[in-house]
């Protein structure tokens, strides 16, 4: 499934705060600080990776409202 248009800008949005992060955890890890290293890379990836897999509170309506049009109406393979 493509993303819409919002997630795309969520996810730039993201980017925005998750690339200087890792970029830094690089350094650190080129400096031999790897744990430090290590975590702040591993801290750039979970900001790119948890909201599209965690489900928030504003995903919530979004939810019931698929569940209720899905319960509605019929797909067309359901008719053959």
């Amino acid at each position: 499934m493509g993303l819409g248009i919002l997630e795309m800008v969520g996810l730039g949005a993201t980017l925005i705060f998750a690339l200087p992060v890792g970029i830094y955890g690089i350094n650190r890890l080129a400096d031999g600080q790897m744990l430090f290293g290590g975590g702040m890379v591993l801290l750039a990836v979970l900001m790119v990776t948890l909201p599209r897999y965690l489900t928030t509170p504003q995903d919530l309506p979004s939810m019931a409202a698929e569940k209720v049009v899905g319960g509605v109406t019929k797909n067309a393979d359901d008719e053959q």
